[in-house]
């Protein structure tokens, strides 16, 4: 195969969860980020519902190309490669996309990648429009609603580590779960913040994240000294700490403020995030910092970990929020990456795989 001079043009998709996203990239060169997301149907639910999510990437899917491939004016027969999540996520959500991946694939005969959906994220840097490229070595840190893990990278194709994840809930189901139990509606982050900022207080002040005390998961001096607990999460101690408070304070009604409760439950979550990752750093002797996924847009976690690695001196660096979150063009810089390294497509009978581990970068 015979990349075009400026790059490999490739087209990827990525439909690990509730959003339909197609990326295609040129070498470094961000065409297009098309993404079709089924969020809406969720809300009544207060979360993602597999199957709703996956009949929606069935619908959205073929649009989505199509748009894709018009907003960044090429053709399916001027591709150099197709990219598409194998994995981690929702099976039946990862199904859809690679069944579209290889139906593309099929009919074009371009090779095809199955790539892995961690990855995807650390390499979206790579065509981030105000990007300087992607630094390595850096220690990543992934928050989203499916995923919290902190990654070593030290090459974004064959040298992935993962350090440390939740042993429970996801930080984004955390929200989602708390959320619902303070009457708020899905997506439970973004809600859990404005309610912290006072946005659904009649006084309109900001909460007080020191107002209730809530428990820090996995960060005791034991958890600590413990290599397989020291970079783990836990936020399920957390979320019954928050029932508990809340059933307690309508015992006696006025006895808290919504925007208290949602600051300190924010405040717990960031702080623990934000520390375990300084840990990593300050273990490796990695100075730099990536921050990835959905959760990557709450103010209160980027205003933390911004302060924390400039007090430490540790660069930090936090894509585009639209990049951030789950996209298709993520798939498509790490696809590109891949094929300008000359290496071999997946085998085309490669399948989904719902919990590939992070240093499986490729299905091959």
């Amino acid at each position: 195969m015979t990349a075009t001079r400026s790059g490999p043009l490739v087209l990827g998709i990525e439909t690990s969860c509730d959003e339909t996203g197609v990326g295609i990239v040129r070498g470094t060169s961000l065409l297009t980020n098309t993404i079709a997301s089924s969020m809406d149907e969720h809300v009544r639910f207060g979360g993602v519902v597999p199957e709703v999510a996956s009949r929606a990437h069935v619908q959205s899917i073929g649009p989505a190309i199509s748009r894709a491939l018009d907003e960044a004016e090429v053709t399916l027969p001027d591709l150099d490669a197709i990219a598409v999540t194998a994995g981690p996520g929702l099976s039946g959500a990862l199904m859809v996309g690679v069944s579209a991946a290889k139906g593309l694939a099929a009919a074009t005969g371009k090779p095809l990648y199955g790539i892995n959906h961690l990855a995807a994220h650390v390499a979206v840097d790579l065509v981030a429009p105000d990007s300087p490229g992607l630094h390595t070595p850096t220690i990543a840190l992934l928050v989203s609603g499916g995923h919290t893990e902190i990654l070593r990278i030290g090459d974004i194709v064959d040298d992935i580590e993962l350090l440390g994840a939740t042993i429970d809930d996801a930080a984004g189901e955390a929200f989602d779960k708390t959320a619902r139990l303070l009457g708020l509606d899905y997506p439970g982050g973004p809600n859990i913040s404005r309610a912290a900022a006072g946005q659904f207080d009649e006084s309109g002040a900001p909460g007080d994240p020191q107002a209730v005390r809530f428990p820090r998961g996995l960060s005791t001096a034991k958890d600590m000294r413990d290599p397989e607990r020291r970079y783990s999460f836990s936020f399920s101690g957390l979320k019954t700490a928050a029932l508990r408070y809340v059933t307690a304070a309508e015992r006696n009604p006025g006895s808290a403020r919504l925007a208290d409760v949602a600051a300190s439950f924010e405040e717990a979550v960031v702080d623990v995030l934000v520390t375990k990752t300084l840990l990593a750093c300050a273990d490796s002797g990695i100075g730099h910092v990536l921050l990835g996924g959905g959760v990557a847009a709450n103010s209160r976690l980027r205003r933390r970990l911004t302060e924390r690695c400039q007090t430490a001196g540790i660069t930090l660096r936090i894509p585009p929020l639209q990049l951030c979150t789950d996209n298709g063009a993520m798939v498509a810089a790490l696809g590109a990456e891949i094929v300008r390294r000359g290496i071999a497509p997946s085998p085309f009978e490669f399948g989904v795989t719902s919990s590939l581990e992070a240093h499986d970068v490729l299905i091959a």
